[in-house]
């Protein structure tokens, strides 16, 4: 019997798995966290040798199986069990296999949001000015830097991207984001520059490798960097200077936003440049710094 409720239980499960990547269009890292959460439950019922079938497993069994999972995880990942199963149910009610959702009632533990590090523009130009130029890597590391902050993209964006997405004529890049949506970035000149400079000076000198021809930024042996080498470059020029601050590459998207922000971009303009599907996401920017809301009732609001 509990392997027959295992078997729903799987099905279940990749047919959601499915529905990720079809209907919502998500990443494969975003799909895996999905069925992760569920996996989790899948797990404790099979512990505790449940024959519940997910049409209709109830809010009692949920709520034990976040009480007894609440014991090792801390609130944060508490939320995004419970936000991750909460999707689940949804989907079995969207296919009708369910009339509620367990979750329904459940109510996710009070976090504090986390504000994003953010560097500032001498700190920008410090990292930058590190770069060893001296080096073949130096003019790419200089060109990764100044897109990185330059565009706002994420790193996984940063690898993807190919020369066929640069139309510099026009001023943007074409940027293949989460769920390979696609969208055009404004770049700027200096940015331009900075890229045209590696391609011209060190990657027309590269021994490319087979089915790597358009992808801009490339290692010594013409192969595509990966992630790991973007966090490598960001961490040892961190060091290099004596930051005290933990960066990421995400830290110049996060730099971008702010700054922007601050120079009074609107937060339409920066949500779609950073590609956020809500704008309550890019929301998150107002909280790192409220002075450009006082400026703004001042010097808009008719009673000032």
């Amino acid at each position: 019997m509990l392997i027959f409720t295992n078997m729903k239980w799987q099905q279940a499960l990749k047919d959601y798995k499915l529905y990720l990547k079809i209907e919502r269009g998500l990443s494969k890292n975003s799909i895996d966290n999905y069925s992760r959460d569920v996996d989790k439950l899948i797990k404790y019922l099979d512990e505790n040798k449940s024959s519940n079938l997910p049409i209709n497993i109830t809010s009692e069994i949920i709520q034990q199986f976040i009480y007894e999972t609440s014991k090792t995880i801390n609130a944060r990942s508490q939320s995004r069990l419970i936000s991750g199963l909460r999707s689940f149910f949804d989907y079995l009610i969207f296919e009708d296999y369910r009339a509620s959702n367990p979750l329904e009632l459940i109510e996710s533990p009070k976090i504090g949001r986390k504000l994003p590090d953010t560097l500032s523009e001498e700190e920008i130009d410090q990292l930058i000015n590190a770069v060893d130029l001296s080096k073949p890597q130096g003019e790419r590391n200089r060109a990764i830097l100044e897109t990185l902050y330059g565009c706002g993209l994420r790193v996984s964006e940063l690898i993807n991207l190919k020369l066929s997405d640069l139309f510099f004529d026009e001023g943007f890049i074409k940027v293949t984001g989460k769920g390979d949506k696609q969208r055009f970035v404004p770049i700027v000149d200096i940015t331009q520059k900075y890229i045209n400079i590696y391609k011209n000076e060190v990657r027309n000198h590269l021994k490319i490798q087979p089915g790597f021809e358009d992808i801009l930024f490339l290692n010594r042996r013409g192969k595509q960097l990966t992630r790991a080498m973007i966090f490598t470059i960001t961490k040892q020029l961190a060091e290099k200077i004596g930051l005290k601050k933990s960066i990421s590459p995400h830290t110049f998207r996060h730099s971008f936003a702010t700054h922007l922000l601050e120079n009074k971009a609107d937060l339409r303009s920066i949500q779609l440049m950073l590609g956020h599907e809500s704008i309550t996401t890019t929301e998150i920017y107002v909280h790192l710094d409220k002075s450009h809301l006082s400026r703004a009732l001042k010097e808009f609001h008719p009673r000032k």
